[in-house]
């Protein structure tokens, strides 16, 4: 398990985030058309641990599979894509959208025992589950030396 040392300043900085998201946040108002601007937004993730393996599973409600991509790089894995605005009806008044749209991305460093070569994602019902099993952890063998 990888220590992450506890910083006041980054509860302050998720804190003022948030906030900001929200007052900054354009949502298509009804009759602005797909020319509207939308707010990037950033889905919940939980993280859990059984013996064999880590879990992480993002809500991603009407986000389809081939929008989403899942990477490792250098100890850390990527979650990225898009959730789309999509008008199916035009005779259909929008009187509040509160939902948020366009581009996400959520990165997490992986644990020193995590087996990057063996990690699958699957997504089903807006929640994608990304599989980060453990490797074997082999236990060294002591050694005898003989005192001469």
């Amino acid at each position: 398990m990888t220590l992450v040392h506890w910083s006041p300043f980054r509860e302050f900085e998720d804190l003022f985030d948030r906030y900001n998201r929200v007052l900054n946040r354009s949502l298509p108002a009804a009759g602005q058309g797909e020319a509207a601007q939308v707010a990037q937004w950033r889905p919940v993730a939980n993280i859990s641990e059984t013996k064999t393996e880590y879990l992480i599973k993002a809500e991603l409600p009407e986000v389809e599979k081939k929008d989403v991509e899942v990477t490792v790089n250098d100890g850390v894995i990527s979650i990225r894509g898009e959730r789309r605005y999509e008008r199916t009806d035009d005779s259909e008044k929008q009187h509040r959208v509160e939902s948020f749209y366009g581009s996400f991305e959520r990165s997490f460093s992986l644990p020193a025992d995590a087996d990057e070569a063996k990690i699958y994602a699957e997504s089903k019902d807006g929640v994608l589950k990304v599989h980060i099993p453990k490797a074997q952890v082999v236990k060294p063998k002591p050694i005898e030396i003989q005192v001469k």
